[in-house]
């Protein structure tokens, strides 16, 4: 007789913690920009606001490419399409080392963008292909730990890098680039042997196993569909999917308005290099422990709509408050409640989506809502150094991003994009 506890734990141990590294490599790859600006920044003659445009600009190659990306890795499968994917964008990162003024630092992110288009909303689609509705806020909470761990450990570790300036006549930064690249390309040809594509072809499951599991998965699909049956085309016009759309756009927006400002941020404290690194750790640590622990008490409770809007609005308390608090410690404590705020939102917000699309439809609809959101990546940022060039400060570009933070709250109520309940009634 199958255990499903046991067959989902099997699976989670086979699964979570090697997409957990590729999204760990992903997110630094992709953020280590903000360290790199510590000394980059001057060595090409960059100002803030190019700065910020530059960081951004890479949501805009990701938004061009997202949707078709994503119908692409359905097409062709998971393992395929995630190691294309991973091998693409090691190689514009670590090409990032090279990069000689403004006119080639906005190109490259731009390009980092195009590479990287489709891994994360991929990731969430395969996961849905192993995983019934009851799991997924917790499943997604674990993968998602790879983001603010990539910090908790990537920051320290890039602070080091930095302090190889001059080593066989390298910068310091360039050395980042050059050395934090290389994982991904090497994780792309391990994908190619440890991805399946799906539980249907699971050599670790035992034959009555997989079949539970394919036929749960499938009777959560055909259920889906009886309920709302969407087609790719009524999923990529659906209002509520456009409003997910808007709720993940104001997560992001301060997700990278920090991820990618927060060492600069840190360097106004008057700390060393390597003080700067584990400082800016810290808001990551809470982040995590926020993640698990949020994720997991929705499911438990089988709601996920209040789970997103509370968190939401917890970031924007932590962002507003942040410039007025007074004093370095004041202001890390709040970055902290902003980070936890953030961060715990976004795991339990990706069942939003998968609780009531399957299939091409959910496909393309996840694609759409993380394109679209990332563009948030691109205004976030962006917008922190427009303000700090002008006014010579961050506190103006903090409130933005709390606002930004309060909005999506408030639009996650709007939405009743809520799963049917009997979806979620087993989690505990």
């Amino acid at each position: 007789m199958v255990q499903p506890e046991r067959v989902l734990r099997k699976v989670g141990w086979r699964l979570v913690p090697f997409l957990m590294l590729l999204y760990f490599v992903n997110f630094l790859d992709r953020v280590n920009v903000g360290f790199a600006a510590l000394a980059m920044n001057k060595a090409i003659g960059l100002s803030p606001a190019v700065y910020g445009w530059g960081a951004g600009i890479f949501f805009l190659g990701y938004f061009l490419f997202e949707v078709p990306s994503n119908l692409l890795l359905q097409r062709v499968g998971a393992r395929l399409w995630i190691a294309r994917i991973m091998v693409t964008w090691g190689v514009v990162s670590t090409a990032m080392a090279w990069v000689s003024g403004p006119a080639s630092f906005i190109t490259l992110r731009f390009l980092l963008g195009i590479a990287e288009a489709g891994f994360f909303p991929g990731i969430i689609l395969y996961l849905t292909f192993w995983f019934p509705a009851a799991y997924r806020a917790r499943i997604v909470a674990a993968f998602f730990m790879a983001v603010p761990l990539s910090s908790v450990f990537g920051n320290p570790v890039s602070a080091w890098v930095l302090g190889l300036d001059g080593w066989l006549g390298f910068e310091g930064w360039r050395w980042l680039f050059a050395i934090e690249g290389v994982p991904a390309i090497v994780l792309g040809f391990v994908v190619l042997g440890y991805l399946g594509d799906g539980p249907a072809t699971a050599a670790f499951l035992a034959p009555e196993e997989r079949e539970w599991l394919c036929a749960t998965i499938a009777a959560e699909d055909q259920a889906r569909t009886t309920a709302r049956p969407l087609d790719l085309r009524a999923a990529l016009i659906n209002g509520t999917v456009w409003m997910l759309a808007g709720v993940y756009f104001g997560l992001v927006m301060a997700l990278y308005g920090i991820a990618l400002w927060l060492p600069q941020i840190a360097n106004g404290f008057g700390l060393s290099l390597q003080q700067i690194g584990f400082v800016t750790a810290i808001p990551y640590i809470v982040a995590t422990v926020g993640m698990v622990v949020w994720s997991r008490r929705s499911d438990a409770k089988g709601e996920r709509t209040w789970h997103v809007a509370i968190t939401g609005f917890i970031a924007a308390a932590g962002l507003i408050a942040t410039p007025f608090a007074g004093s370095p410690v004041l202001s890390l404590l709040c970055l902290c409640v902003a980070a936890f705020g953030i961060y715990a939102a976004i795991p339990v917000f990706w069942t939003l989506p998968a609780g009531f699309l399957s299939g091409t439809a959910a496909a393309g609809a996840i694609g759409l809502i993380n394109a679209l959101g990332n563009l948030g990546g691109f205004v976030g940022p962006s917008m922190v150094g427009f303000v700090h060039e002008e006014t010579g400060s961050f506190a103006a570009g903090l409130v933005v991003l709390g606002l930004a933070s309060l909005g999506a709250g408030l639009l996650a109520l709007a939405t009743r994009a809520e799963p049917p309940k009997t979806g979620d009634s087993g989690a505990g």
